[in-house]
């Protein structure tokens, strides 16, 4: 099956540009509509392909599903987080996996040795960075699946990496409400900063 580029410096339609850009917003309510597991696994196929350095792949993502993990998650929450967190259909636990490089005879397989390299190194700023991109992709999945995204950073992210990473190899970056846009989802929109305030030419 053959596609044909739209002509003009965007090579997605208005329609593609709005759901995942212009009109997208965070949602602060949701419907009870469940997100499903075809969804879920649509939005990580989509997203997995999101480039990363070297291949690292360190997000780790748990799907708060169960009220019994509700119940867990939700006093790790800054309080204006919990209302709205305990009502999403469902929660995500985004989590930078220190440890990503055990995975490089997958991922990364052609330096064979780079297992070893990342042995004696800081992997926790590695991590942080790449997951963070990789966070950003999941939003945009998020919405490529006709869902909203409410991602959140008031909580304890050391409570939470103790109450479901006890390991000790994953980091919390980010908690994220997922579902259908509920009654008064929104808040206003937030003002953009120009190109000329953020773009030099040298």
């Amino acid at each position: 099956m053959t596609s044909t580029l739209i002509d003009g410096p965007l090579k997605i339609s208005d329609d593609a540009a709005d759901l995942l850009f212009r009109e997208a917003r965070t949602a602060n309510t949701f419907t009870d509509e469940p997100v499903t597991e075809e969804q879920v696994k649509a939005i990580y196929d989509l997203i997995k392909w999101g480039p990363t350095s070297m291949n690292q792949q360190p997000l780790r993502i748990v799907l708060v599903r169960s009220p019994q993990a509700r119940e867990r998650l939700l006093p790790l929450l800054a309080e204006g987080n919990r209302a709205k967190t305990g009502a999403a259909p469902l929660v995500a636990i985004l989590a930078a996996d220190l440890d990503f490089h055990e995975e490089f005879p997958k991922t990364f397989p052609y330096k064979p040795d780079a297992k070893e390299l990342f042995e004696g190194l800081d992997r926790e700023p590695h991590a942080r960075l790449n997951a963070t991109l990789q966070i950003g992709y999941f939003i945009l999945g998020v919405r490529a699946a006709g869902l909203a995204a409410g991602p959140m950073t008031g909580f304890d992210a050391a409570a939470i990496d103790q109450e479901f990473f006890p390991d000790g190899r994953h980091r919390t970056l980010v908690v994220v409400n997922l579902g259908q846009p509920g009654e008064n989802a929104w808040f206003d929109r937030s003002p953009r900063l120009d190109q000329d305030e953020v773009v030099t030419t040298v």
